[in-house]
């Protein structure tokens, strides 16, 4: 069984554009899960490119997908969690941006695998399990 897991906005993006490899571990996933998990930073990434590009079907399809699928708020839990990433990678040099930084912050919180494709980038987050759809 897969563990629970939080897509990142890359994988998200490589479903609504029906790439058929991650199609086929998404459907994988939501049989053993019943749903998919997206942050609402992720949301808001999203909205933000398809309004951006007047992608008005492409905007239906994606407020239908959030209605089907989990969208996990910021908590103060997920806030400090990630005040506590920033810290550390400011520590090392190794920051990423901060909306990265509240994506990976809230799988860490939920105990949640962050599926996505930038694996380098995300890797800097310590404790963080990462997986990758894409490949």
């Amino acid at each position: 069984m897969e563990p629970e897991a939080l897509l990142d906005t890359d994988t998200l993006s490589a479903i609504l554009r029906l790439d058929p490899n991650v199609i086929v571990r998404a459907q994988k996933y939501v049989r053993e899960h019943i749903q998919l998990n997206i942050s609402i930073i992720t949301r808001f990434e999203i909205l933000r490119g398809l309004k951006a590009r007047d992608a008005r079907s492409r905007l239906r399809s994606f407020e239908n997908f959030c209605e089907i699928h989990s969208v996990l708020e910021l908590s103060d839990d997920i806030v400090v969690k990630a005040s506590d990433v920033y810290a550390d990678l400011s520590r090392r040099g190794e920051l990423i941006a901060d909306m990265d930084t509240l994506i990976a912050a809230t799988a860490l919180t939920h105990g949640y695998t962050l599926i996505t494709n930038n694996a380098r980038h995300y890797s800097r987050v310590q404790g963080l399990q990462i997986d990758n759809w894409v490949r």
